[in-house]
């Protein structure tokens, strides 16, 4: 192999190299510092205010979002409108129409001497009560009695207590036979009567729908208290009604 002589006036061999570029070489390149671990990431964002600000609206802004991405449900028909009356409590008082003026209301038909069909109503109606405490005073809750020659204040007040009716919430109407007809039967177009002849053990039938009435005292639903989801029904479309006004 021919030897490699270096001659007078030749450049150097590192002369070849671009000035500067030994240098570079030599030198190493500053150096990017590591990115910071998540957990100082973290430590970081929970230290600036702006972070709780945010963590506090989001939770409180999402029941808005909601219910601007909900459609909501047409308003209930009307199914008539409820004469004036006045009745009695379990109380002993008067209450009837210018007491619920105002006042979203459930109504159901019951007797205190049923054994059947009634215990389930009333049960219904407790549910009901349980479900809408929130609504209250808005809402208020009304059972009739078909039997009115038998449920005086005194035995419908027990009836009540015995399904922990609140007084502020529920109110157990009776009075005279006519009247208490002409509220359930002309005003509420809910069934009521008597199929046994005169002296033989009562025969009485009712209407086993919950009515739901409006605060200007127009039918706005009528709801089978049989139903399995007669209570959640009864309550939605309640709550539409006081939050609506109507």
């Amino acid at each position: 192999m021919p030897k490699m002589v270096a001659r007078a006036g030749d450049p150097p061999h590192d002369a070849a190299r671009p000035p500067g570029k030994e240098s570079a070489e030599m030198t190493p390149s500053p150096t990017a510092p590591p990115p910071a671990p998540p957990a100082s990431l973290l430590a970081r964002m929970v230290a600036r205010p702006t972070f709780w600000l945010l963590a506090l609206a989001l939770p409180a802004a999402w029941p808005l979002v909601w219910a601007l991405r909900t459609p909501l449900p047409p308003p209930l028909p009307v199914l008539g409108e409820v004469p004036r009356f006045e009745l009695t409590s379990e109380q002993g008082r008067a209450f009837g129409s210018p007491e619920l003026e105002g006042h979203v209301w459930i109504a159901s038909f019951v007797f205190t001497r049923c054994d059947t069909i009634c215990p389930a109503i009333t049960s219904t109606m407790a549910r009901v009560q349980s479900r809408a405490r929130n609504l209250e005073p808005a809402l208020h809750l009304v059972s009739f009695t078909v039997d009115p020659e038998h449920d005086t204040p005194a035995r419908l007040a027990a009836y009540a207590r015995g399904y922990r009716a609140s007084p502020r919430l529920w109110t157990f109407l009776t009075g005279p036979a006519d009247a208490v007809q002409r509220a359930v039967v002309s005003g509420l177009h809910a069934a009521m009567g008597n199929d046994a002849p005169p002296g033989a053990e009562p025969a009485i039938f009712h209407d086993t729908h919950l009515v739901l009435v409006d605060a200007r005292g127009r039918i706005r639903g009528y709801y089978d208290s049989g139903d399995a989801d007669a209570v959640t029904r009864v309550v939605r479309d309640a709550a539409l009604l006081v939050n609506r006004g109507s």
